[in-house]
């Protein structure tokens, strides 16, 4: 029969008495100069936090000058306050909202390090450990108790550490893993029962959900992946609710995460390290999600340097890192931990998982941030990262960066094209700053052109997927400003003969400032549409096709282009189509297009799609005019 969680803790009483001593006998184990490590976040024992406070306030002269170490605290400071100055200085390895402004005010240290890499602090005895207040569950019947949601680099310090005073807590879940310790293994045990320290981010905002729904377009079943914390990951994880067989392998274990698992969204099926297993470090979340992880055997927690180990992570194919900046500069490069020479986080554990990821077999890396801070009034997308800034990301980490706005990937691109694919993604009021700043620093062509206001705002309702008639799906959407490489490439792959035929010029070559008048147009007076074949590895630019309004007449003049390559596959007639469509909507009452005689490919497109066109040859060109009244 179950005893009741009185009788457990008394049987150890019984079995340990020396263990559950006097609280004053307890902390007057701590010594003038100690360096003290509490367990991070929502693990964070409160009561035996605050008793060690009371304790030095009643004992002035015991504890002094003592350093307390954490990854990251969540809620209990009181040894912050000036008045203990004396007796406590707090060091973070990562800054949380509590303590940001004390280490900004050089009350308070923080030290900047890969999460992976603290633990070998602690087994070196660069950073000695001389107490560790940590919180436990109850024992089980063999004397064992589980860090439970606190796992990371805390099982680093209790095995370095010189004295270990743990509060058990029969609210704290048993989380399988690294877990596990002997009682045996500590020095003082104080047994209260209080509610855990839950985190429970704001809820998402439309922002956050736009930004999540182009991370799902990125993430593919079967990956793997990892989140940060915060209100953006959870709106990334509730657009992930239509995937499949998708694996997690991260430091923190969140409530939105335990939502996909319970919709089994995540099932860890094809995972390629540690299938079948949610692997964490730490959890944040409320009760149901410590509820969740108690005595789940599909839910591990293992260390710090097991979780972040980019070696470990790279052992997962296919693995996703998906990470927020608080800004990144048009070379590519963010920051997560400063802006100019205020500390706002930490490194954390962001850059393990951007280089395991990117070393990982079909990896990704993807960088979220909202477009603005400040209400508006600052883009986070700079021409340079602010002077003093700390980069936590460099130029190769990073694949993916996504905003409310788009997606934008960078990697493999020059500083010209990133440049240009991040101004794409920037807040519309900031684009034209971004231009001329990104001009004056040479990073893209000094002869850039730009259209700023709602005029060159990308439309990305117009996005669209078809078939065509022998089955290829093919994306099709607006060009944008940053397409230019794209463009230019489609042009090139062109025959001699198609070249001409497309644009009935004897010129064949495509410089930049033609192929500008093809990408930065006013999407108010004219469209291009691009047309994708879209394959598990990338997208590949197959087609084009432009609509030119004429305001007068109401009538819009329209061509398009196809590879050599991919021609007679029907993407002309989608083209053409959607064209037709998006021409219908604004109003337009017809199409209107010159045809080389000899482009008899183009001119069968036409007639198969309109039987009432009008033609008109004149000097070897065909001129065509639809009205949608006559096609109905």
């Amino acid at each position: 029969m179950e005893r009741s969680k009185g009788d457990r803790i008394e049987t150890w009483k019984d079995r340990y008495p020396d263990k559950f001593a006097e609280e004053d006998t307890i902390f007057s184990h701590i010594h003038r100069g100690d360096r003290i490590f509490i367990s991070t976040a929502c693990g964070e024992p409160q009561y035996l936090v605050n008793a060690m406070v009371r304790y030095a306030e009643s004992h002035p002269k015991t504890i002094v000058d003592s350093e307390l170490m954490q990854v990251w605290t969540l809620g209990v400071t009181p040894y912050t306050d000036q008045k203990f100055g004396h007796n406590f200085r707090h060091n973070s390895f990562f800054v949380g909202d509590n303590t940001r402004e004390s280490v900004n005010a050089g009350m308070a240290d923080y030290t900047p390090i890969f999460l992976s890499r603290i633990p070998q602090l602690f087994r070196n005895r660069m950073i000695p450990v001389d107490a560790a207040i940590i919180q436990t569950s109850l024992p089980d019947h063999n004397g064992y108790v589980s860090l439970g949601v606190s796992v990371d680099i805390c099982m680093d310090a209790i095995e370095n550490a010189s004295l270990v005073i743990a509060q058990v807590n029969p609210r704290m879940p048993r989380v399988h893993g690294d877990t596990f310790m002997s009682i045996e293994k500590i020095n003082f045990v104080i047994y209260h029962e209080e509610n855990l320290l839950e985190y429970n981010p704001a809820v998402p905002d439309e922002i956050a959900h736009q930004i999540g729904r182009h991370v799902a377009s990125i993430v593919k079943d079967g990956d793997t992946i990892q989140t940060g914390y915060g209100s953006m990951p959870n709106a990334i994880m509730s657009s992930l609710g239509e995937k499949n067989n998708l694996g997690i392998h991260t430091e923190l274990f969140s409530q939105s995460m335990v939502d996909l698992l319970k919709k089994g969204v995540v099932d860890n099926s094809r995972k390629t390290l540690d299938r079948g297993k949610t692997m964490a470090s730490f959890c944040m979340g409320v009760r149901e999600t410590y509820e969740f992880i108690d005595d789940n055997p599909f839910i591990e927690f293992r260390r710090i340097n097991y979780t972040n180990n980019p070696l470990i992570i790279a052992q997962n194919s296919n693995m996703v890192a998906i990470n927020a900046a608080l800004q990144v500069d048009l070379t590519g490069q963010a920051t997560a931990e400063s802006i100019g020479n205020r500390f706002f986080s930490g490194i954390g554990g962001s850059a393990d998982f951007m280089r395991g990821a990117n070393l990982s077999p079909g990896g990704k890396t993807i960088l979220v941030l909202q477009s603005t801070a400040l209400g508006g009034e600052v883009s986070r997308i700079v021409p340079f990262l602010d002077a003093g800034t700390g980069v936590t990301l460099n130029r190769g980490d990073i694949n993916y960066v996504v905003t409310e706005y788009g997606i934008a990937y960078i990697h493999g691109k020059n500083i010209r094209e990133r440049a240009m694919d991040l101004v794409a993604i920037a807040h519309p009021k900031f684009r034209p700053m971004l231009v001329e700043e990104a001009k004056r620093l040479k990073l893209i062509y000094k002869d850039q052109a730009f259209i700023p206001g709602k005029r060159g705002v990308y439309p990305e309702e117009i996005e669209t997927f078809r078939t065509t008639r022998d089955g290829t799906i093919i994306k099709m959407r607006p060009v944008n400003i940053n397409d230019e490489t794209l463009v230019k490439d489609l042009f090139y792959s062109l025959s001699d003969q198609s070249f001409q035929r497309r644009f009935m010029s004897t010129r064949l070559d495509m410089p930049h400032e033609r192929r500008q008048s093809f990408v930065v147009i006013d999407y108010t007076k004219e469209m291009v549409l691009l047309a994708f074949i879209v394959t598990p590895d990338k997208e590949i630019l197959a087609g084009m096709g432009q609509m030119i309004k004429e305001e007068k007449s109401h009538m819009a003049e329209v061509a398009f282009a196809v590879s050599d390559d991919r021609q007679n596959h029907g993407i002309g007639s989608e083209l053409l189509a959607y064209l037709i469509l998006q021409a219908k909507r604004e109003g337009m009452l017809g199409l209107t297009a010159e045809v080389l005689a000899e482009n008899r490919p183009m001119l069968h497109v036409f007639e198969k799609s309109f039987p009432n066109l009008q033609k008109k040859l004149e000097d070897g060109v065909f001129e065509l005019v639809l009205r949608f009244e006559d096609a109905a």
